[in-house]
C-alpha cells in the first residue's frame, strides 16, 4: 500500500468517526444460500451512462460489505472483507472513463489484513445502490455498486433534445393540466425530480407529434442472446433503435423517445414506467431472437397475453426475455414495485387489441424486408409490455442465433431497412388509427 493511499486511508477514518460514525451503512450480503470459502474477485467491470453508473464485482463467493459516503468532495468509500487485493480489483483504477458522469478516479488499497478499501472520487453528489445477485447464466457471485445522482432523471426532460419546435410543449400542456400516468423512475435514496417547467406556448392534442417510445432490449450485463461469431445482441438493437430513433424524428408529425441509448442496463418494470412518464402513444421494444435450432429464420411480432401464450415459443421466449432483470441485475428491494405484477391486472382490453393492430401492420411491413418466422402476431405475458394505457409490440428482428441472420443483422444498410419497416408500420397503422388522447 503506497503512502499516498494510506495518508488519505487515515483522513478517512478520523473524518468517518467525527462526522459520520451514525452514517455507516453495513451490506450483508452473506444470504442463507451462501457457502463458507474465502472469496476472490475475479473480474471488475464498469458501465458509466447518464442515468447511473455501475460497477461490478464478480465473485467466487460472496462477501461482505460496508459503505458510507463522505462531502467536501463527495466520496463513496466500500470496505470489502474477507478478501485481499489482487489484479482484477487492481484494475478497476484504470476501467474509469473521462466521461463517466459520476467518478472522478478510484483508488484501491489493503485497508487491513482481510479488508480491501475501494474509495471512489465523485463528480457529485449520488444516492449509492450496493447489493448482491446469486450466480446466473455465465455469471458467478456479483457484488453491484450502482451511482445514481441525488436528483432523480426525469424521462421527460431527455425529450427536450429532440428536434423540431418545442415537442414538450403538448406533453407539458397535459401535465400541467392533469396528473401524469406515472412518475419519473427513483431508488431508494434519491430526490424526485422537480416538475417540468410550464411550456412558452400551448399545443392542442391533435397538434402535439405522435411520440413513440423504442426500447433497445438488454444492455450492460445483460448481452440477450450471442451469436454464433460472437455478436451480442444487446449492441445490434440498439444500433436499430438509433435508426429507428432518427428516422422517426425526420418525420413531420412523430417524435422518439428511447429507453436507453446506450450500453447500459434497464429493468424492465423502469422500461415501462420511463415510457408511460412520457404519455408514450405507441411502445416498441426491439430484439433479435435466438433458438435452440440455428436453422430458424425471420421475424417475430409479439404483444402482451392475458390469458396463457398462444404458442409454446411464444411462451419459451417470454419466460427467456422475463429473465433479464436476474441476468442485468436488479435490486428488487429499491426499485418501485407499483408497476411490476400490478400492470398485467391493469391492462385493457383495448389497449390489447390495439397492440394486436399494430403488431399486424409492423409484421406486415417487416416481412418484405427479413421474411417472417410466424406469420401472425404471438402473444405471451412479456414484462416489457405490461403497460395498461400504452399500446406495446416486442419486435424480434431475427435470429441472431442463424449464422446467417446473425450476419444479416450485423449489416448497417440491414439494420437501417429494419428501421424502416418499423417505422412503415407504424405509420400505416397511424394513418388509419390516430392515438386517442389520454387526458386523464
Amino acid at each position: 500500500m503506497d503512502k499516498q493511499f494510506e495518508l488519505t486511508d487515515k483522513g478517512i477514518k478520523r473524518r468517518h468517526a467525527l462526522s459520520v460514525a451514525g452514517s455507516l451503512l453495513t451490506l450483508s450480503v452473506i444470504p442463507k444460500w451462501a457457502q463458507a470459502a474465502v472469496p476472490q474477485v475475479l473480474a471488475v467491470r464498469t458501465w458509466p451512462a447518464d442515468e447511473y453508473t455501475r460497477v461490478t464485482l464478480e465473485l467466487s463467493s460472496p462477501l461482505t460489505a460496508e459503505h458510507f459516503m463522505l462531502e467536501n468532495p463527495n466520496r463513496l468509500v466500500v470496505d470489502l472483507q474477507g478478501i485481499t487485493l489482487n489484479q482484477a480489483l487492481n484494475s478497476l483504477v484504470s476501467q474509469i472513463k473521462p466521461n463517466d458522469p459520476y467518478i472522478q478516479s478510484i483508488r484501491v488499497g489493503q485497508n487491513r489484513a482481510d479488508v480491501v478499501r475501494l474509495v471512489m472520487d465523485l463528480k457529485q453528489s449520488i444516492a449509492p445502490q450496493v447489493f448482491t445477485l446469486k450466480p446466473i447464466g455465465d455469471y458467478q457471485y456479483r457484488l453491484v455498486l450502482d451511482l445514481y445522482p441525488k436528483v432523480a432523471h426525469d424521462p421527460l426532460m431527455a425529450l427536450l433534445d429532440s428536434p423540431g419546435d418545442d415537442p414538450l410543449a403538448g406533453i407539458i400542456d397535459q401535465l400541467g393540466a392533469n396528473r401524469p400516468t406515472t412518475n419519473a423512475p427513483t431508488v431508494q435514496g434519491q430526490i424526485a425530480p422537480k416538475a417540468p417547467p410550464a411550456s412558452s406556448g400551448s399545443k392542442s392534442r391533435g397538434s402535439r407529434p405522435i411520440l413513440i417510445a423504442i426500447d433497445p432490449g438488454h444492455g450492460g450485463e445483460d448481452p440477450g442472446a450471442i451469436g454464433p461469431s460472437g455478436t451480442r445482441e444487446k449492441d445490434i438493437v440498439l444500433a436499430i433503435g438509433k435508426y429507428l430513433r432518427d428516422q422517426i424524428n425526420a418525420q413531420p408529425n412523430m417524435r422518439a423517445y428511447m429507453t436507453r441509448d446506450a450500453d447500459f442496463f434497464v429493468p424492465l418494470q423502469v422500461r415501462v414506467q420511463k415510457t408511460r412518464r412520457v404519455k408514450a402513444d405507441i411502445f416498441v421494444s426491439i430484439h433479435a431472437d435466438a433458438f435452440t435450432n440455428p436453422s430458424a429464420k425471420g421475424t417475430t411480432v409479439f404483444t402482451l397475453s392475458t390469458k396463457g401464450a398462444s404458442s409454446a415459443s411464444a411462451k419459451w421466449l417470454a419466460n427467456r426475455e422475463n429473465q433479464a432483470d436476474m441476468i442485468g441485475g436488479v435490486d428488487f428491494g429499491v426499485h418501485d414495485k407499483s408497476t411490476a405484477s400490478v400492470l398485467l391486472d391493469l391492462s385493457t382490453t383495448q389497449q390489447i387489441q390495439d397492440s394486436l393492430k399494430i403488431g399486424h401492420r409492423v409484421l406486415s411491413a417487416l416481412g418484405k424486408v427479413n421474411g417472417v418466422h410466424s406469420r401472425r402476431v404471438e402473444q405471451a405475458g412479456f414484462a416489457v409490455l405490461r403497460s395498461p394505457d400504452t399500446p406495446s409490440i416486442l419486435v424480434e428482428t431475427a435470429f441472431i442465433s442463424n449464422p446467417q441472420e446473425e450476419k444479416f443483422l450485423r449489416s448497417k444498410s440491414n439494420q437501417k431497412a429494419l428501421a424502416q419497416g418499423i417505422l412503415r408500420g407504424l405509420q400505416d397503422y397511424l394513418a388509419t388509427n390516430p392515438p386517442l388522447a389520454r387526458m386523464g
